[in-house]
């Protein structure tokens, strides 16, 4: 089987299995990312030389005690706030000179605020007022595959000037900024079309999905480079090789894990101005 026939198949195997899980139930949902995060940490504890037991056994119980558990919007906060924490931080690793520090202190900050917090965040998104919505987690996968694709093609037509060449020699300044016009433009479209929400709310919900657009063009492309600084280092290809032409999990889920406290941010900060 050539490489491009491996690679669509298994980039549909996942994008039905995913949209599948999402749209049949909460349990299949919960089931299918908890799953998910389970294969991502597993790829960063040999990404960053960790034994992998107790992050394992670790990120179960975690995982299990936020979907079983009842916590209260304050609890979320404290949770968003530790995770927003570790992001900050893995912003400025990303753009230093200075290697992962080898202490398991910090490769433990690591696992649980750049994989575990934001995977159980990931699944708290869905979740409103008025219970659970998979337009909402499916749009922002589809947002996140828009800014990927068209970052790409854009950059491969027209892209010159290199955004951070030592961790990512393929991507552009120009594909970067097309990658946020497209995604902008699918956000748009997502409001409309998806959602289709009355004429008296058709304004806020465009603006509201232009803004979620552009968090997550951005900071999805961030979330990008900082796993590529983590292979650098590793001195590896991909994560892991779970999907065959992709490589493993974490490279399928690194824009949208680090886009997950972000989203969720302005999420809180919407229910405290509609609230307040």
């Amino acid at each position: 089987m050539n490489e491009t026939l491996k690679r669509t198949l298994s980039g549909a195997v996942y994008i039905v299995l995913l949209i599948a899980s999402i749209l049949h139930s909460t349990e299949s949902f919960f089931i299918l990312f908890g799953i998910l995060m389970l294969i991502a940490v597993v790829e960063f504890c040999d990404l960053v030389n960790l034994k992998k037991v107790f992050p394992i056994i670790f990120a179960i119980l975690a995982y299990c005690a936020f979907y079983i558990l009842k916590f209260s919007r304050n609890d979320d906060l404290i949770l968003l706030g530790t995770t927003l924490f570790v992001s900050i931080k893995a912003i400025f690793f990303l753009f230093s000179d200075k290697k992962l520090k080898a202490d398991i202190t910090t490769k433990y900050v690591y696992l649980i605020g750049y994989i575990i917090l934001p995977m159980v965040l990931l699944t708290k998104i869905p979740f409103g007022e008025k219970g659970y919505n998979p337009k909402i987690i499916i749009s922002i996968f589809i947002l996140i595959w828009t800014n990927d694709t068209f970052a790409y093609i854009v950059g491969k037509s027209i892209g010159k000037h290199k955004l951070y060449e030592k961790i990512s020699p393929k991507k552009t300044i120009e594909g970067f900024i097309g990658g946020i016009i497209f995604t902008i433009i699918a956000g748009y479209l997502i409001s409309k079309f998806y959602f289709r929400p009355s004429e008296k709310y058709l304004e806020k919900s465009v603006l509201i999905w232009t803004i979620i657009a552009f968090i997550v063009s951005v900071f999805g492309t961030i979330g990008d480079l900082i796993e590529s600084k983590f292979k650098r280092i590793a001195a590896v290809k991909d994560s892991g090789t779970i999907m065959p032409g992709h490589g493993g999990i974490l490279d399928r889920l690194d824009s949208v894990i680090f886009v997950a406290p972000f989203v969720f941010l302005f999420y809180q900060i919407l229910y405290y101005a509609t609230f307040s």
